[in-house]
């Protein structure tokens, strides 16, 4: 039997991977796919952090070209992560997967707030972490959120979980010649201004040279296999 390649992953999850084909909201169907994979990443042993966004919900950025201030626009982005984070605790509670959600925007009836040595402490009794409220401050986003919270408990990669099977040179929906990437530099996603993650969180992995790999989550067993070492998606390192 195959042994994981890593010990501690962050898996970050889009708002829109929750909506399914609702294009809006919550979809518990969605929700509980997700949650499936993620049970089968901690029965091998792995210790699992998500990040989730809140773009179903409430995108803060776009919003505020609306005429909304951006601080306040952002800080309702921030509450929409908290509504996924709580949706996707109960789609893995149900699915018998023991979960601890926090916030950086403190609201203690609902969510922990985020302390790192708790966060490590509920992995290594074998709890999954769900980070919510993004970094808890404005024109930041959940991307950066991923990537700092997966050098502060010092998680081994970043999962990014998407829609399409790695990083492409344009959008594939749109041009049928766009060429996918098995590997790139952190360096060579900021040049060429690819949609991998936003240049804080790339420069911040490429600081502390954390690896990330973008992978397509709705084909079912995709992130148990990477984390067993199959070669999936597209990886971001050097």
């Amino acid at each position: 039997m195959k042994k994981p390649i890593f010990k501690r992953v962050v898996i970050k999850l889009s708002g829109e991977a929750l909506q399914g084909r609702m294009g809006y909201g919550v979809d518990f169907d969605v929700a509980n796919a997700i949650a499936k994979q993620i049970k089968e990443v901690r029965a091998l042993g792995v210790d699992v952090a998500i990040v989730i966004g809140g773009g179903n919900i409430f995108r803060g950025a776009v919003v505020s070209t609306k005429g909304v201030d951006r601080v306040s626009a952002d800080y309702m982005g921030m509450l929409a992560t908290v509504i996924n984070g709580l949706a996707l605790q109960d789609a893995l509670e149900k699915n018998g997967v023991f979960t601890r959600v926090q916030t950086a925007i403190q609201m203690q009836q609902m969510a922990e707030p985020f302390i790192r040595r708790r966060a490590i402490r509920h992995m290594e009794k074998g709890r999954v972490v769900i980070f919510v409220g993004g970094t808890g401050n404005p024109y930041f986003t959940t991307d950066t959120t991923a990537a700092l919270r997966a050098i502060e408990i010092g998680a081994e990669v970043i999962l990014k979980a998407t829609k399409v099977d790695g990083v492409y040179s344009s959008d594939p929906a749109k041009n049928k010649r766009a060429r996918k990437y098995d590997s790139l530099r952190y360096i060579d996603v900021l040049k060429k201004g690819l949609k991998v993650m936003d240049a804080t969180a790339i420069s911040l992995c490429m600081d502390n040279k954390l690896p990330i790999i973008v992978l397509n989550m709705f084909k079912e067993g995709n992130i148990k296999r990477v984390i067993l070492g199959e070669k999936i998606g597209t990886i971001v390192k050097g």
